[in-house]
């Protein structure tokens, strides 16, 4: 089992910056990638990206392509989630998500755990 603990949500206004972290623990060293999901009221979760463990670039749903930045240190096995130049309609409970197969990772299917979710409000 791998266990995830996001922190960093809150209340911000529009063009500000949070960074959410991703607290990892368990069997950490199965996993192969992690991502960032979210979702809003009354809509489906959506990706917003992700990171392999060891090593390449992030990859960016071109909503925040350019405003977000994932980073890991695997050392903590922690990845952090930079969010800058926030919108309203970034607002949504962010999850992140530990993928064992490291495939589909676009998609819900691709992870088998998930954290708990933090909430991320952004005001106009």
């Amino acid at each position: 089992q791998v266990q995830l603990v996001e922190s960093g949500g809150g209340l911000v206004q529009a063009g500000g910056s949070l960074r959410l972290s991703c607290a990892a623990s368990g069997r950490t060293f199965s996993t192969h990638a992690m991502g960032w999901f979210r979702q809003a009221p009354g809509q489906e979760r959506e990706f917003v990206g992700f990171i392999v463990w060891s090593g390449g670039n992030p990859y960016y749903a071109d909503s925040v392509k350019g405003r977000f930045t994932i980073s890991r240190d695997n050392a903590k096995n922690t990845v952090y989630l930079q969010m800058n130049s926030l919108r309203p309609e970034d607002t949504a409970v962010y999850y992140c998500a530990a993928s064992e197969a490291g495939r589909y990772l676009h998609g819900q299917n691709g992870y088998r755990y998930w954290g708990q979710g933090t909430q991320v409000t952004v005001s106009s």
